[in-house]
């Protein structure tokens, strides 16, 4: 059974920020999946288009297929199982942008709700103290705009749709979100405005931190 109507974006069909022998840096469009669904329509993802210029490229995390941003991929085995220990070690850094409905009053903050599937309602989250895994996130305002505010979101922890949710608690959800905005936010522009713009990770074989940055699309 088909969800929703996949149409992923086909310009550009790959953007490949860094390469070199043992690992890829790719800027993801919103609305092309990172990896294929189960269903035949849902095949097209940035993993196997990849896949199609580098074979061995194995995936090492995820962004949600409407948010857009910094993805790497592995080049081998040792490169992914080393890239992958990062992630679980949370010893990457990363950041995002978002524009989020109305205008945020604070500054900077923390939200430190935990996260659990809405399983009736899935892939939907919610915040469910009793069972729900720890999940934090840090938020600064970068600008303020009319019924609308820019801001820069780090995740601490790397849960499923957890800023969407974190954002949503806050009373300002994130514009063009179907699953969390209002009827409003939803309407209020094309996509969701959610972007992974920088990416900090150690070098699987030199070790050294190497920063990466994608620009914000919106």
């Amino acid at each position: 059974m088909t969800l929703f109507n996949y149409q992923p974006p086909t310009e550009p069909y790959l953007e490949i920020l860094y390469q070199d022998e043992v690992m890829l840096i790719l800027n993801k469009p919103s609305g092309l999946l990172t990896v294929p669904g189960k269903a035949a329509e849902h095949q097209d993802c940035l993993e196997r288009r990849v896949q199609r210029v580098y074979p061995e490229a194995r995936i090492v995390h995820r962004l949600d297929m409407s948010t857009s941003g910094i993805v790497v991929m592995a080049l081998g085995l040792d490169s992914q199982r080393h890239l992958n220990r990062q992630f679980e070690q949370r010893q990457t850094e990363k950041h995002y942008i978002a524009r989020l409905e109305g205008t945020m009053q604070a500054e900077k903050g923390v939200v430190e709700l935990p996260l659990i599937c809405d399983w009736p309602n899935r892939p939907k989250q919610m915040v469910c103290f009793e069972r729900g895994k720890k999940a934090t996130t840090n938020y600064l305002v970068l600008a303020r705009e009319h019924n609308a505010t820019r801001v820069k979101l780090t995740p601490i922890t790397g849960r499923s749709h957890q800023l969407r949710v974190h954002m949503q608690w806050l009373g300002h959800p994130i514009l063009g979100d179907k699953f969390y905005a209002s009827k409003d936010g939803v309407q209020a522009a094309t996509r969701l405005q959610l972007h992974a713009e920088f990416l900090a990770v150690s070098h699987p074989t030199s070790g050294k931190m190497m920063e990466f940055y994608a620009k914000c699309p919106f």
